[in-house]
């Protein structure tokens, strides 16, 4: 049986996968990043500081004084930290300050990240493959290491404006403004994948198996959004219709959509606090929970 852990700006909730609840962590507080590692968790609260729950409970790590944290990956035994204006920060000793990952500040074509709005990029989501790591900068496309953190290549172009990378099987996944990108080579091409999409504009991808889910709406500020499932090495999606809405208005926004890399199980969440789940890998769905507050992140643990 699955455990579904639901960040909110009011706690963590936690569920089995047949919607039982299994209580609220962090009571109170807002868990805006969350993270698995192994059978540990790390999480990110207000937005500034790093918590660690290795099995004994939760923990504070480190408080992050100026920039707003993003995003949190645990990478072997590496843990990587996004924040906001797009800079990444490592997790050192319990207690010590988070050390900068300076080269990332240098990385080629950085000058030329931007916002639409014309703010200030933030790191967006960060994902790993073996020895690689890619980071996803918005907007900044995604950014790849393989030495730890000391060189960073640019893969996919600024422009595909990348929301959400993952990987999966030595496949790097990409959900784009214009769809879904994959590239099999480490982010040197990339293929985009939009037949059977209603709409393009994808937020979150995951891994279920041998399936790929993706969300997709028509812009940034949702509409007609859906997810929607394919074969992981295949070209095509289908809209996930059985047990879920026709449409949401808003977007399954980034880090909303997880599932058990080994399958069936997924879930997803919604902007107005519902939470499906599927164990059939996105073939059916199920309503897990509603009226979650201000709801973050959904991860879906074995």
């Amino acid at each position: 049986m699955a455990t579904i852990e639901i960040a909110t700006r009011v706690g963590l909730h936690r569920f089995d996968d047949r919607g039982s609840g299994l209580g609220v962590e962090l009571e109170g507080r807002d868990v805006s990043a969350l993270a698995p590692a192994g059978q540990a968790r790390w999480a990110i609260l207000d937005r500034h500081e790093v918590w660690h729950d290795a099995g004994t409970g939760w923990q504070r790590v480190a408080t992050l004084g100026n920039k707003a944290v993003t995003c949190i990956c645990a990478v072997d035994d590496m843990v990587l930290v996004g924040t906001a204006e797009a800079h990444l920060l490592r997790v050192s000793d319990e207690g010590a300050p988070l050390e900068t990952v300076a080269a990332f500040d240098d990385v080629e074509g950085r000058d030329g990240w931007y916002t639409p709005w014309g703010g200030p990029p933030d790191t967006r989501s960060i994902a790993n493959w073996d020895e690689d790591v890619y980071v996803n900068v918005h907007v900044g496309g995604i950014v790849r290491s393989d030495d730890g953190g000391a060189t960073w290549t640019p893969t996919i172009d600024v422009d595909a404006d990348v929301h959400q990378v993952t990987t999966a099987q030595g496949l790097v996944i990409a959900a784009c403004a214009g769809g879904v990108a994959t590239s099999r080579d480490r982010g040197a091409t990339w293929e985009y994948r939009t037949r059977g999409l209603d709409t393009r504009y994808s937020r979150a991808v995951a891994v279920c198996g041998d399936v790929l889910l993706a969300s997709a709406s028509r812009g940034p500020r949702g509409g007609a959004a859906a997810v929607y499932r394919g074969v992981l090495e295949g070209a095509g999606f289908e809209r996930c219709r059985e047990g879920v809405p026709g449409t949401f208005e808003g977007n399954v926004d980034t880090y909303r959509l997880d599932a058990l890399r080994l399958g069936p199980v997924a879930a997803f969440g919604t902007e107005d606090g519902r939470v499906f789940v599927s164990h059939d890998a996105g073939a059916t769905w199920d309503l897990l929970a509603e009226g979650l507050d201000g709801l973050r992140r959904v991860l879906v643990l074995p």
